[in-house]
């Protein structure tokens, strides 16, 4: 004779978990959202679970794997949105996933190839900076490239990376630059915002400015600009543009501290470009 086994009328959560392939905790939590109704409880104060509850935990495992969000199944369950319309969701859903799982794989063999952080940057914008050699590009220069993708977008990161390959390709430039920073630096609160250095200070900035783009020219980079305008519009993304702010509310969310010599040398230096660009100067 073969053994026979008689099976309970309820089960407590812990069996009905175990049967289902869930967990005591999700199926609390399937009360709690009404997606799985309550049953009654026995002498003992715990629940107990019989033939109807088990089949439907059966079903919403069986959804689950198939990637049916618990919305959805209730929706299911209640007959109040029709199968077809819980597919064809989740089938967008999973296509969208998709598409995030190409995009973070080529995320990864680009950082693979170009290197962190520079890799984290946009594509448009490392294109442009991977040639250089190692330690050619300093934590400020990304950190600055960084902001600016996120202003401007790609595009206006990638034509910023004109300095600085500019920067990583003429030492004189570069050292230039490095005095004019630690000239900035040094305007701290301690500085009157009319001392005289503050002015001659935004001079300087202007000559190194024009002294970046007249090398910039001769360096043939302008060029590389003008097609990075056709590249962009082929690989825009419609969705990256729209996560973006406007740069105006974007400029006035990002803090950088400066002291008020500091802001108005800025200022300063921002009017005297200005002034040299309607003068064709």
């Amino acid at each position: 004779m073969y053994p026979s086994a008689t099976p309970p009328r309820e089960v407590k959560i812990g069996d009905a978990a175990a049967f289902a392939g869930t967990t005591p905790r999700a199926i609390r939590h399937y009360h709690q959202i009404g997606l799985l109704p309550e049953p009654g409880r026995g002498g003992d104060g715990r629940r107990r679970y019989g033939y109807d509850d088990m089949i439907r935990l059966l079903w919403i495992r069986k959804m689950s794997e198939a990637g049916i969000s618990l919305d959805d199944m209730r929706a299911a369950f209640d007959e109040a949105r029709d199968v077809e319309d819980v597919l064809g969701r989740l089938e967008e859903t999973l296509a969208a996933q998709e598409a995030d799982i190409k995009r973070q794989r080529a995320a990864v063999r680009r950082l693979r190839v170009v290197g962190s952080p520079l890799g984290l940057l946009s594509p448009l914008v490392t294109d442009r900076l991977s040639h250089l050699p190692s330690g050619a590009l300093r934590p400020a220069d990304l950190d600055a490239l960084l902001v600016t993708e996120r202003i401007f977008g790609p595009l206006g990161a990638a034509i910023q990376a004109s300095v600085f390959i500019t920067l990583a390709t003429h030492p004189g430039l570069r050292a230039e630059a490095d005095r004019l920073d630690a000239a900035d630096a040094a305007l701290d609160d301690t500085v009157d915002p009319h001392d005289p250095r503050v002015e001659e200070l935004a001079a300087q900035h202007v000559a190194h400015h024009e002294a970046l783009l007249r090398t910039i020219e001769a360096d043939g980079l302008e060029a590389a600009e003008e097609e990075l305008f056709d590249i962009h519009d082929d690989e825009a993304s419609g969705e990256e543009e729209g996560a973006r702010m406007s740069a105006f509310e974007a400029v006035t969310k990002m803090p950088y501290g400066f002291s008020p010599a500091r802001t108005r040398c800025m200022e300063l230096t921002a009017q005297l470009l200005a002034a040299d660009a309607s003068t064709g100067g």
